[in-house]
């Protein structure tokens, strides 16, 4: 799901929710044994997960500083998993719902979290060898508790913008035997912002600025050197309800109506390179948390790891992988179109992963979130059974198009993320696909990226609550860290320790 959402999801409601104290669960977890998922196999052949993106000087380490990996939003991480064996779960109580958490150079997983049941937005700093709390601090929440998408910079501050449009830098460090977080650098975007809207997502430039986004149709970068602010406002009547990307090529990001590609011109001020727009269909779909693609614009690319960018459209008969050429003389031109999660349903509200020729899409039709955001609309239809699936497309090598690989009935509950050094894919499962009363039981799932095998399914018991199609993060000690409602797992395997 897109972090930018989740503040709006949690409600005094939902603070019933049963908030479990730190756990270990290795003899915990039922032991159900592997299950395999047979794959729909329509040709293609088993690629390298690469390249990806040269790596962003503004942002901290790759693959775990940011919400989708890396600034492009690839979804992807070149540190391996927690493997198939001898598998390790713990549960860490942060009584909040945590939109990000990134893993900086010094090992320290820092989570951005919504806490329940005020919905204040608090920064922890976790123990990187248990996961336990050992600082936090609570930020000025705002109409959207501000800065739901957040990144670690080089220096391992959490990039984010708080409810009185600040952009802040927040450091940890180690005072005695206390650590300690506070807010190191702080620019105002107020100004630059009109009023009635606010900031919904930060990625870094390639060349020193902060890029922003409003919900409003409003985006543009700070230098937070200097301090200076600018902006362009997009097409009028366009929100902006999902994170934004960047690349060298620029800063990508989708509306409710289309994809953009906005660049730093030669004045020093964004301006527009490109728009395309997309099929976002008749009303929004159950499952979507609003009206138009639920994807953060993906980079990807077998040359510079950034060719393309991807995201999934919210056409009413059937959804399409869309894949635009990000630069050169076709920029903004359409390279393929092609329908996915034909074994699962209409519909995605997730990122995709993008890697070398490779992309990967996740189906969260009719998903049941506990709540929608204020102003999502009607769903058509009413509701839906989670119906989820997976499909992997390759583009041709010539460039020319693309094709569908495989296609699977599987049920994603969380962005999935691919290891690019084991080329796994690591997820949580769900075994609900209706709305009934009854509780759906999740599991720490792996699938083979190659050709759609689920390797591993174990079952996380009582351990954790909804995974809210949260983005997990691979440590590169390989453990993953996966957000759920009101606690944080701790997945940790074999190789890990």
């Amino acid at each position: 799901m897109q972090g930018r959402k989740i503040s709006q999801l949690i409600s005094r409601r939902l603070a019933k929710a049963s908030l479990l104290a730190v756990a270990l669960v290795a003899g915990a977890c039922s032991d159900g044994g592997d299950e395999t998922v047979q794959s729909s196999v329509k040709g293609g052949a088993e690629t390298a997960y690469g390249p990806q993106a040269p790596a962003n000087p503004s942002l901290g380490a790759t693959g775990a500083a940011a919400m989708h990996g890396d600034s492009g939003s690839s979804d992807t991480t070149p540190f391996p998993g927690p493997g198939l064996d001898d598998l390790n779960i713990t549960e860490i109580d942060v009584g909040g719902v945590c939109s990000v958490i990134a893993v900086g150079s010094d090992g320290y997983p820092v989570a951005l979290c919504t806490r329940i049941p005020d919905t204040a937005p608090v920064v922890h700093l976790l123990d990187r060898g248990s996961g336990s709390p050992l600082a936090s601090i609570e930020m000025v929440p705002g109409a959207l508790l501000g800065g739901v998408y957040g990144y670690l910079d080089p220096e391992d501050r959490l990039v984010m913008v708080d409810g009185n449009a600040d952009l802040l830098r927040i450091a940890h460090r180690q005072e005695d035997t206390a650590w300690v977080l506070e807010v190191e650098e702080t620019t105002a975007l107020a100004d630059a912002i009109p009023a009635g809207q606010s900031v919904t997502s930060v990625s870094p430039g390639y060349n020193g600025e902060v890029w922003f986004a409003t919900d409003g149709g409003t985006v543009g970068f700070a230098d937070t050197e200097t301090g200076s602010v600018e902006t362009i406002q997009l097409a009028e009547g366009e929100r902006i309800d999902n994170s934004i990307s960047t690349a060298a090529e620029g800063m990508a990001v989708a509306t409710t109506h289309a994809l953009y590609l906005v660049t730093k011109g030669d004045d020093g001020a964004p301006e527009l390179g490109w728009r395309y727009p997309y099929d976002r269909g008749t009303a929004r779909k159950p499952g979507q948390l609003s009206w138009g693609t639920g994807s953060t614009p993906t980079f990807f690319g077998p040359d510079t790891g950034s060719d393309f960018v991807a995201i999934v459209d919210n056409a009413d008969d059937g959804v399409s992988l869309q894949v635009v050429a990000a630069g050169g003389d076709a920029a903004g031109e359409s390279v393929c179109s092609v329908p996915v999660l034909s074994e699962g349903g209409p519909g995605s509200e997730n990122s995709p992963i993008g890697a070398g020729r490779s992309v990967f899409v996740a189906g969260t039709y009719g998903y049941p979130y506990p709540r929608y955001p204020e102003g999502a609309g009607p769903s058509e239809p009413a509701e839906a059974d989670f119906a989820g699936g997976m499909t992997r497309v390759d583009m041709s090598e010539d460039g020319s198009g693309c094709h569908v690989v495989w296609d699977i009935e599987v049920l994603s509950a969380a962005v999935p993320k691919l290891s690019t050094a084991d080329g796994r894919i690591n997820t949580i499962l769900s075994t609900k696909s209706g709305n009934t009363a009854a509780e759906p039981v999740h599991a720490y799932g792996v699938i083979d990226a190659d050709d759609g095998t689920l390797l591993v399914r174990r079952e996380l018991g009582t351990l954790g609550g909804d995974p809210l199609q949260l983005a997990g993060t691979i440590a590169p000690d390989g453990v993953l860290y996966q957000g759920t409602l009101g606690s944080i797992l701790r997945i940790e395997g074999t190789e890990s320790r």
